[in-house]
């Protein structure tokens, strides 16, 4: 079935560097080079996807400014989640400078590089009660042991726009489901916080994992946000290291291919059109 308007929620582009990009392991070694959007468009194409949400990889102001620069010469990215120091004293005048330029959609920070604390230290809350005043949305990028920090941080912030990245990286390999199930049936009860479908077959055994591994926990996700607050994503070129583009997008076709066609719609472009401003 083919969707009106399909949207990619969640791409990152980088021109790769030891240094900026040492999270990509050994065993991640297919993604040690240059992905950017002239990679993409064929996959794009191929996969009937409209555009794209370009998200930070570096925790840089430069990493934005890179995202915004490949957006001006490449129509296919409808909107880019960039990297602000939400705890710096200049923040508001930064904020103020990304609304002057349209494609900046939200922010995101790196949060399971950090102590669940980091989110709920004052400077940090400060920053992200200033979003909501330039329109700027927020991706939480969590693993599961945050999510009750990420729970009390949405809490304080109804009218604020959250996303939870790759559905908060469950430990799909492991078979661990119930815990992160719980949690994510709580925070899905905050209505101002949307989940992604991404980068499951990542937390998944990268060469033997099935769709049946993945089906669980899209289906609690399903059932916990419904079908109008799932966005889409595929997290490439990061997904390349389980899955290609077509093998890690086909289950999730699967999945929902039995839902309506306006549900498919929401999940597959709608949501994130509506979620990001596109």
């Amino acid at each position: 079935m083919s969707i009106p308007v399909a949207i990619d929620s969640h791409q990152h582009f980088w021109q790769y560097h030891p240094a900026v990009h040492e999270w990509i392991s050994e065993d991640m070694a297919v993604i040690r080079k240059n992905f950017l959007p002239e990679d993409l468009a064929p996959v794009l194409q191929e996969q009937n996807i409209d555009g794209c949400v370009a998200v930070q990889a570096d925790q840089t102001e430069n990493e934005t400014d890179f995202l915004i620069g490949l957006a001006k010469e490449n129509s296919s990215i409808k909107g880019v989640v960039g990297w602000i120091d939400l705890r710096a004293e200049n923040l508001q005048e930064r904020l103020a400078h990304y609304q002057q330029i349209p494609v900046v959609k939200g922010f995101r920070h790196v949060l399971q590089g950090e102590d669940p604390a980091f989110m709920l230290q004052p400077s940090f809350l400060k920053g992200i009660a200033k979003l909501k005043d330039f329109g700027f949305t927020y991706d939480i990028l969590v693993f599961p042991k945050h999510l009750s920090a990420a729970m009390e941080l949405v809490k304080q912030f109804p009218d604020q726009a959250f996303v939870i990245d790759h559905i908060a990286k469950p430990f799909i390999k492991d078979g661990l489901i119930d815990a992160w199930r719980s949690d994510m049936q709580k925070i899905a009860q905050f209505s101002n916080v949307s989940c992604k479908i991404s980068g499951m077959v990542t937390e998944a055994n990268w060469k033997t994992w099935t769709k049946e591994d993945i089906f669980p926990y899209i289906e609690t996700v399903t059932e916990a946000f419904g079908t109008d607050r799932l966005l889409y994503g595929s997290d490439w070129p990061v997904c390349l290291v389980a899955a290609s583009y077509e093998e890690m997008i086909n289950p999730v076709k699967e999945y929902f291919s039995r839902f309506s066609k306006t549900e498919q719609e929401a999940v597959f472009g709608k949501n994130a059109i509506r979620f990001y401003h596109l």
